[in-house]
């Protein structure tokens, strides 16, 4: 097995594509990355791929000031990785993946450099396998967004409720994890819960954010416009719809199993301090 490193996004597609299309769920955030990476480059973005046979078996990447995003590995392909990456000298900030791997590389990288892995973010990824409207229903109905302003501003609320920074301007807005997203609105009168949903690649469909504002919680609302939006996906064709949660909110992790939503993998984060 050999890791070959290179800056090209296009090359490093062509040859790891259709690894990250044999599994969409499992590689929700890396589709949906390298594709607003395919169309907005970053320089110094530097992307991986470990071969076997002349197949690929597992990828990363690592976007400037950012941790690195590896999919699953065994703990010996994370130690080769870490002892090519330090030998190198490509520095990193931190490692996020599904739980082992993520623990075995920041062990790894631990060994090679001295640093200090400090346990951050994570995450439950979970896949829709029956659709279970909850019952009853709240009052209201979904509802397309109809304004970007009216986006902006429920996803900065949500970002200050995540503990993210609000979108200072129209730049910051285009370079986020928001732009690309279409999202649903739950009314009552007025917009009590939001939906976003990225465009399907490889079959899949991520739900994410779901937020409803503190004063309309406890109502249904977020349920409702989950369903919603995840029906949709359906009706468009996806074969995976997928979100995340955090694995510690019981409340809302129980909400999505109640509709339909399993879990599939844990993922973790670690920053070096």
């Amino acid at each position: 097995m050999r890791w070959h490193l290179t800056e090209d996004v296009d090359d490093f597609l062509a040859r790891a594509g259709d690894f990250l299309r044999s599994r969409p769920a499992l590689h929700t955030s890396q589709l949906t990355r390298l594709e607003k990476l395919r169309t907005h480059e970053e320089k110094g973005t530097l992307f991986g791929r470990l071969e076997q046979e002349g197949e690929v078996r597992a990828i990363f990447y690592r976007r400037p000031s950012q941790r690195l995003i590896l999919t699953a590995v065994s703990p010996e392909q994370a130690d080769v990785l870490a002892g090519h990456l330090a030998g190198l000298g490509h520095p990193l900030c931190g490692v996020t993946a599904e739980d082992d791997t993520a623990t075995a590389f920041a062990e790894a990288w631990q060994r090679r450099t001295d640093t200090v892995p400090v346990p951050g973010v994570r995450v439950r990824l979970h896949r829709l396998g029956t659709l279970t409207p909850p019952e009853p229903m709240p009052e209201g109905h979904a509802l397309g967004a109809r304004d970007r302003s009216e986006v902006v501003r429920w996803c900065s609320e949500f970002a200050t409720a995540v503990g993210q920074a609000p979108f200072a301007d129209a730049h910051a807005w285009a370079a986020s994890n928001f732009a690309d997203k279409d999202f649903t609105f739950w009314e009552t009168g007025t917009p009590v819960a939001m939906a976003g949903s990225t465009p399907m690649l490889a079959g899949m469909v991520r739900v994410d954010p779901v937020y409803t504002p503190a004063r309309f919680r406890g109502r249904g609302y977020a349920g409702a416009v989950t369903v919603a939006v995840s029906r949709a996906a359906l009706d468009a064709g996806a074969t995976d719809v997928v979100l995340y949660t955090d694995p510690a909110n019981i409340t809302s992790n129980a909400l999505y199993r109640r509709i339909g939503y399993v879990p599939i993998a844990g993922f973790t984060g670690y920053d070096f301090a």
